[in-house]
C-alpha cells in the first residue's frame, strides 16, 4: 500500500523548512545557554593532593544544593558544574582552565587544589577576564605579588595559618625549627610564619621534596640544630598530600633531647598521627566541632546523613566556596560579567560554615576565624581531637597585603 504525502514541501520549501529548523534550534540553544550559569570546578581528582579535592568537590555541591534551597538554581539561571582533574600538574591545570574558559565558554571557575597549580593558572584567569574564585591552594603568592583583579579566595593563606599558629608558639624562651615541603606551600608557609614570630626564635629551616618517605637524615639536622639549646624546643610542621608522613620524625626520640613537634590542623586520616601528641598546641583553618552556627550545623548534618562520618577540613571549604559564589550571583542578579562581579564581590560578607567570611577589597583574600587548639586523645576517635582554645577572630590577625595593587 502506497501511502501519499499531501503539501509536501518541495525543494525551496525543505530548504526553507531547514533554515527555520536550525534558527529554532539555535535560538533555542542561546536561550538556555542565557539561562545557565556554567562553573568549572578544577581540582585534584587524582595525585597526591586528591583526598583534599574529592573533599573540596563533595562540599561545594552540597553548599550549592544548601544555599539554592535544593533548587541549583541562582536569580532564575541553572547552574551547572563542569569537572575536570588537573592531577596536581601546574601545566595541565592551565590548560584545563583555558578551554574551560575558551571552549566550555564557563562563566567563572573555582579551584585548584595544588598552590602550584594555582599560581600557573592565575595569568589565564587574566588573560580571559574571568574570575576565578581560588579554593583551597594555600599560597600567600596567589593574592600576593602574583595576583590580579579576576583572582578572589574563600580558602585561607598560608599568612592566616602562620599567624594563627603563632599564637600558640610564639612565646619568649621558644626555640624553633621548621620542617616544609620544598615548593610554593610550603615556602610560602614558613616565611608568612617566620614574619608572624615576634618572640620566639627560629633557628632553622629544613625543605624536603615534596615526595619524601625518608625523614630521616631530614629529621637529624633538625636535632643536631635544637638538641643543645637551652628551654622549649619545637619542630613546626607544614606539610600537605599523601605519601610520605612527617611525624614519623618522632620516631627517632625527640623526647630525649627534649623537642617537641607542633602543627597546624589537618584531614581526619592525617590527624591520626596526632594521637601520639596529646597536648600538643596548633592552630586550624576547621573541624567540624568548632564553629557554632546555622551552616556548619547544616553541613554536618547533612555529611553525616550521606555518609556516615562528619565533613572533612576541605568539605568545609569547598561549602565556603559555594556560598561566596551564590551569594555574588544574587547580589549581581545573574550578570556574570567580571567587572560587575568584582565589584559585587569586593567587601562582601557570606556566611559559612566557619561563620562570616568578608572578601578583603585589596587582594581579594576572605577574611576569616581560625581555631586555636590543642590534642587530647579520645578512644571515640580515630584521630587525636583538637579541642578548641579559643577562635582567632579576622580582626584579631593582621594578615599583610601583599600584592602590588
Amino acid at each position: 500500500m502506497e501511502t501519499k504525502v499531501k503539501n509536501f514541501p518541495g525543494k525551496n520549501g525543505l530548504a526553507w523548512l531547514t533554515t527555520a529548523l536550525v534558527a529554532s534550534l539555535v535560538t533555542t540553544t542561546a536561550w538556555a545557554a542565557g539561562n545557565e550559569i556554567k562553573i568549572a570546578h578544577i581540582y585534584s581528582k587524582t595525585g597526591p593532593l586528591e583526598a583534599y579535592g574529592k573533599q573540596t568537590a563533595t562540599g561545594f555541591m552540597m553548599g550549592l544544593d544548601y544555599a539554592t534551597g535544593g533548587t541549583m538554581t541562582v536569580a532564575g539561571k541553572k547552574i551547572v558544574v563542569i569537572e575536570r582533574d588537573d592531577q596536581g600538574k601546574p601545566d595541565l591545570g592551565k590548560s584545563l582552565l583555558a578551554a574551560a574558559y575558551g571552549d566550555d565558554k564557563v562563566d567563572l571557575a573555582i579551584g585548584p587544589t595544588s598552590s602550584g597549580v594555582a599560581l600557573a593558572m592565575l595569568p589565564v584567569a587574566e588573560e580571559y577576564k574571568k574570575i576565578l574564585l581560588v579554593e583551597p591552594a594555600v599560597a600567600d603568592s596567589i593574592t600576593g605579588d602574583k595576583w590580579n583583579k579576576y583572582i578572589f579566595r574563600t580558602g585561607r593563606n598560608s599568612s592566616q595559618d602562620a599567624i594563627s599558629n603563632a599564637v600558640a608558639l610564639d612565646k619568649p624562651g621558644v626555640t624553633i625549627a621548621t620542617l616544609a615541603q620544598d615548593y610554593a606551600f610550603g615556602r610560602d608557609g614558613v616565611k608568612a610564619f617566620k614574619e608572624a614570630v615576634k618572640k620566639a626564635k627560629i633557628v632553622h629551616e629544613e625543605y624536603l621534596p615534596t615526595n619524601t618517605t625518608d625523614f630521616t637524615a631530614g629529621a637529624q639536622r633538625l636535632i643536631d640544630k635544637l638538641k643543645d639549646i637551652p628551654g622549649r624546643k619545637v619542630i613546626w610542621i607544614v606539610w600537605a598530600g599523601g605519601g610520605g608522613n612527617p611525624f614519623k620524625i618522632a620516631d627517632m626520640d625527640l623526647k630525649r633531647y627534649g623537642i617537641e613537634i607542633s602543627s597546624g590542623g589537618n584531614i581526619l586520616p592525617a590527624m591520626t598521627q596526632y594521637k601520639q601528641f596529646p597536648g600538643m598546641e596548633g592552630a586550624a583553618y576547621y573541624y567540624f566541632g568548632m564553629p557554632k552556627n546555622a551552616v556548619n550545623d547544616a553541613m554536618v548534618a547533612r555529611h553525616y546523613k550521606e555518609f556516615k562520618a562528619p565533613p572533612d577540613f576541605f568539605t568545609a571549604g569547598g561549602f565556603s566556596a559555594a556560598m561566596a559564589v551564590v551569594t555574588a550571583l544574587n547580589k549581581s542578579k545573574g550578570d556574570t560579567t567580571a567587572n560587575t562581579l568584582i565589584k559585587t564581590m569586593e567587601g562582601m560578607s557570606f556566611d559559612t560554615p566557619k561563620g562570616k567570611m568578608t572578601f578583603r577589597a585589596e587582594d581579594h583574600q576572605a577574611m576569616q576565624s581560625m581555631y586555636h587548639f590543642k590534642i587530647k586523645v579520645d578512644p571515640a576517635f580515630a584521630w587525636g581531637v583538637p579541642e578548641l582554645i579559643r577562635e582567632i577572630k579576622a580582626e584579631d590577625m593582621n594578615v599583610p597585603i601583599r600584592n602590588k595593587r
